[in-house]
Parts: structure tokens; sequence; C-alpha cells
């Protein structure tokens, strides 16, 4: 599912018109991207949970010429699903 889809498929489902559904869906995703910029943690009860952690810096090999490389430290968003969301997954 895309942007595009997602907010038709919230229009639908509140019965707003897709402008106003566009509007929240872009408002509820800024906010949440602000607070992980900012570094806080986002916890949406039966979804999930969104935080940030840090990638310490390291050295790698290119696995062509095995040249060694140095990579940065890096923040990266981790998503950790709530009980209600992994209840839903279909079972391998």
């Amino acid at each position: 599912m895309n942007k595009t889809e997602l907010v038709a498929k919230v229009a639908e489902a509140t019965g707003e018109t897709k402008a106003a559904a566009q509007k929240s869906v872009e408002a509820v995703l800024e906010t949440v991207a602000a607070a992980l910029g900012a570094g806080e943690k986002v916890d949406i009860l039966g979804f999930g949970n969104f935080s940030t952690s840090v990638r310490a810096a390291r050295t790698g090999r290119n696995p062509a010429t095995g040249a060694a490389q140095d990579f940065p430290a890096k923040t990266t968003i981790k998503f950790k699903p709530g009980k209600a969301l992994n209840e839903r997954l279909p079972k391998a």
C-alpha cells in the first residue's frame, strides 16, 4: 500500500473527503517524524513503538575488491510491532 492508497482507505473508513483524509494522514506522519527527529519514542497502543537507535561507526570491506571502507555512525529508526498487530499477521 502506498500513501495515496492509504489516504483513500482512511477517507473511506472515516467518511471524510480524500482531501481531508490526506491532511489527517500527513499530520500524523509529520508528527511521528518530528518526534523521532527530536529523539523521542512514539508509542501507538495496539500498533507498535517507533524509536531511534545509534549505529556505531565501523570499518567494512568491499566484497568485490576486498578494500577497507569506513562507515560513519548513523541514527536509524526501529519499529517494534504491538501485540494486537502481531496477532493480525498471517501465521507461517
